[in-house]
């Protein structure tokens, strides 16, 4: 198949373009390098530095596609409260551009990024598909939730295929975020470095933390189904952020002081995925444990100098 990539010079979406093109289709990586870097794009896909909200380059890049796996957002939690607008119009009205020129290029099939964030606060665990949407606070938040509501109305409208993946915690080497927000890479970098590692509640917080390996395989299997399909992707495992540190302690073989950040509002103390819809369905399972991925994430930023 011939793929299109958006935000595929980001983390995830690096990934996924290499599991692609291993798996032998043609991927063409859209991204505007906002928050992406190209050395991170493979060499074997085609490369286009273009925005969503550019209608005119969608237009010519989309003919000739098959599908689309859609992973271009702005992410940053603390960022959306303070530029709204901004998350608004990249994430929501670029959807809405991306979506308008598939159908008008007759590409009908999308996988898109979201996010275990769409829950909220969950009611129950392990969290399952079929769990209600949950009250958000952010504008982060909101903007997941209507990205995925317009995508299920092209289903319905215009009989698009869509896929929707919920990511809990992913994590892994190549996470090159900046301002840098997620736990496990500021952890490795803050232990690597020798300063105090910044922890929030403690660590109390229980996660569901996938590798990056795991999910970008998440993102092919789908690439045949029909009909609108929504999957979380998850290890089912819940792991107390406090856990995490000390296994980071522990590979590494010595401990830096921890530095106390209190609470932080928006926080839900659990999250734990049901990932059985896509086992059943898909044969899709975790193949990288926790402490073999946070080895790998450690070597990689241990040879990059982070």
């Amino acid at each position: 198949m011939k793929i299109l990539v958006t935000g595929g010079a980001g983390f995830i979406g690096s990934h996924v373009n290499k599991l692609l093109l291993s798996e032998g289709h043609q991927v063409t990586v859209l991204d505007n390098l906002s928050k992406g870097y190209q050395d991170l794009v493979d060499k074997r896909a085609q490369f286009v530095q273009a925005d969503l909200l550019d209608r005119k380059k969608l237009a010519e890049i989309l003919p000739t596609h098959d599908a689309v796996i859609h992973m271009a957002s702005l992410i940053e939690v603390g960022e959306s409260v303070k530029k709204p607008i901004e998350f608004t119009q990249n994430n929501i009205l670029g959807t809405v551009n991306l979506l308008e020129a598939m159908k008008n290029s007759g590409v009908k099939k999308i996988i898109f990024s979201s996010s275990a964030c769409v829950y909220g606060k969950p009611k129950k665990l392990p969290i399952t598909e079929d769990d209600p949407l949950g009250k958000q606070e952010n504008p982060y938040g909101i903007t997941k939730v209507t990205m995925e509501q317009f995508c299920m109305l092209y289903h319905r409208l215009y009989n698009f295929d869509v896929i929707i993946l919920r990511y809990f915690n992913p994590f892994g080497p190549g996470e090159l975020h900046n301002p840098e927000t997620h736990a496990i890479p500021n952890f490795v970098k803050a232990a690597l470095n020798k300063t105090p590692i910044p922890l929030f509640w403690k660590g109390e917080q229980v996660r569901d933390f996938i590798y990056i390996d795991d999910l970008a395989k998440a993102h092919t299997l789908p690439l045949n189904l029909s009909g609108l399909h929504i999957f979380n992707i998850g290890t089912e495992t819940g792991v107390k952020v406090t856990n995490v540190v000390n296994k980071i302690f522990e590979i590494l073989g010595y401990k830096v002081p921890l530095d106390d950040k209190g609470e932080r509002k928006g926080d839900v103390t659990e999250l734990v995925a049901s990932a059985e819809k896509i086992k059943k369905e898909l044969g899709w399972s975790p193949e990288i444990s926790l402490e073999e991925g946070l080895k790998r994430t450690i070597e990689f930023y241990r040879s990059n100098a982070i």
